[in-house]
């Protein structure tokens, strides 16, 4: 298949490189941004490359006040990648953030609130709404969710626009399979607000009438549109094992394509961050190679204004 030309990409795309394993553990996430981009993400999209935002020094002792490992880096870190994330969309362009762990929808989340009310579809396959006191580790990347729709510690939670981050009957949690895991460590349910298509879910409905189910509910009135997190672990794992986290299970690539175009043609997406696909677990660069052709077909499939 030949590469979409310039004029067939209506849509401007920009690229914001936010390598951060703050919310992690430094073992190779950070390494997500080089690895897309070498694969030709941003020729592929015609997408501008417009910022990198480093993180602070990671540090490996959780947070006395917070139960949070690096909780003041990564509050200190948010509003400097969310003030990235808006001089692209100033610039009418669309936001393509490339984590990074999962922490960077902290930035991301408050970069469109500052903005208006914006919903978030959530694609991950972990839940990610841990309590601190039940997290076994600390690590934001397990409770983002949690943080960004108001649950957590006021340092994660309420920036300069109050809390929370997006509403949560504004958030569709799709695709999630870590349930028996969230028993085992006993992490705080999902709220009843927010709408939660597990992957059970997904696959008894189909996906197409899931994610049908899903741009319903980030249409509602009021939305000024809505921001897509991506987790590569919302993958099988047979094609992407690339991940910390591993789970049996997962998306396959036609259905994620599927899911994300759909995304896109409903003309409301307003951004898209890209976390968790680890290149140091992935040798021959195969399952990397995935994400970047996906997103470049997800992206194009549609003309966008």
């Amino acid at each position: 298949m030949s590469e979409p030309t310039e004029h067939e990409i209506r849509q401007r795309y920009a690229i914001v490189e936010a390598p951060s394993t703050l919310g992690l553990k430094p073992t190779g996430v950070e390494r997500l941004p080089d690895t897309l981009l070498k694969n030709g993400l941003a020729e592929r999209l015609k997408a501008r490359r417009a910022e990198r935002v480093d993180p602070p020094p990671y540090g490996a002792t959780r947070d006395d006040a917070t139960q949070t490992l690096n909780a003041d880096a990564i509050a200190a870190w948010t509003p400097r990648l969310a003030d990235a994330i808006a001089r692209v969309v100033t610039r009418g362009e669309f936001p393509l953030v490339l984590g990074g762990d999962c922490s960077i929808l902290l930035g991301a989340t408050l970069a469109f609130k500052r903005r208006g009310r914006f919903g978030l579809l959530f694609i991950d396959g972990h839940a990610d709404f841990y309590q601190p006191d039940a997290n076994p580790n600390g690590e934001a990347a397990s409770m983002e969710l949690a943080f960004a729709t108001g649950h957590g510690p006021g340092l994660l939670t309420d920036f300069d626009v109050g809390s929370p981050l997006v509403r949560p009957e504004d958030t569709v949690a799709f695709g999630f399979r870590d349930g028996d895991e969230q028993r085992q460590y006993r992490s705080q349910p999902l709220p009843s607000e927010i709408l939660a298509l597990d992957l059970v879910t997904v696959r008894a409905m189909g996906v197409e009438r899931a994610v049908a189910a899903a741009l319903d509910r980030l249409a509602a009135l009021g939305l000024d549109g809505f921001f897509i997190h991506l987790d590569a672990d919302c993958l099988d794992d047979d094609i992407m094992p690339a991940v910390d986290y591993r789970l049996a299970g997962g998306l396959g690539w036609d259905e994620l394509s599927a899911i994300l175009a759909s995304a896109m043609a409903s003309g409301r997406a307003a951004g898209l961050e890209v976390t968790i696909y680890n290149p140091a677990l992935d040798a021959d660069g195969s399952a990397g190679r995935g994400p970047t052709d996906t997103l470049v077909g997800a992206l194009t499939a549609t003309s966008l204004c």
